[in-house]
């Protein structure tokens, strides 16, 4: 990995561990930053397989795009745009990531939404993200948050759970996986398109 992908890389877990890539399968990193998470799903998915990068800025996609050059990936595509209007087809991708980035969005229907309407029937999520405790309300995250944007617009674990099947998602599950800060947790987030 070229070292300034590593260095870039600022989430709160590892989607790739549940990801569960396969040779041939098109993957969408929202959030993709420096672009390491979207460098080793193209090792993952192979020459075969095409691994999609989405930041909303374009000094991150400068950086990504230099990383890959770097790091020879040919498999690579990284696009501008916001994870609430994802610019890419309707059923096109078979695998969602994202490490610690839906937190931060003020419309995460839309989010749930758009990587609904992206991936192909029998796709998957294989998501990082900041996850409250259920006993914690929104003012109460707030506090919390305080001192990180990180974490105060994170949603609990029922609202988390209740979007993605909203969204339409099946086997949605919210799996926490360390302490973030006082009832916020690093979590692992799965779930299907059927």
């Amino acid at each position: 990995m070229p070292e300034a992908a590593v260095r870039a890389s600022l989430g709160c877990g590892n989607p790739l561990r549940v990801a569960d890539l396969n040779p041939g399968e098109t993957v969408l990193d929202l959030g993709s930053g420096g672009g390491i998470d979207v460098l080793l799903s193209a090792r993952r998915v192979g020459p075969t397989g095409k691994a999609h990068g989405l930041d909303m800025t374009d000094e991150m996609l400068e950086l990504a795009r230099r990383n890959a050059a770097e790091a020879g990936a040919t498999n690579v595509e990284f696009h501008r745009g916001h994870i609430e209007a994802i610019p890419l087809p309707d059923a096109s991708v078979d695998v969602v990531i994202s490490n610690c980035v839906i937190n931060l969005s003020a419309d995460k229907p839309a989010v749930f939404a758009e990587m609904h309407r992206v991936l192909r029937p029998g796709g998957r999520l294989g998501i990082s993200d900041v996850v409250a405790e259920d006993h914690l309300t929104p003012d109460q995250r707030s506090v919390v948050g305080d001192w990180s944007s990180c974490i105060a617009g994170a949603l609990s674990r029922s609202e988390y759970l209740r979007g993605l099947i909203t969204a339409g998602f099946t086997n949605a599950t919210v799996e926490f996986t360390s302490p973030y800060a006082d009832g916020m947790h690093a979590a692992i987030i799965r779930a299907h398109r059927p």
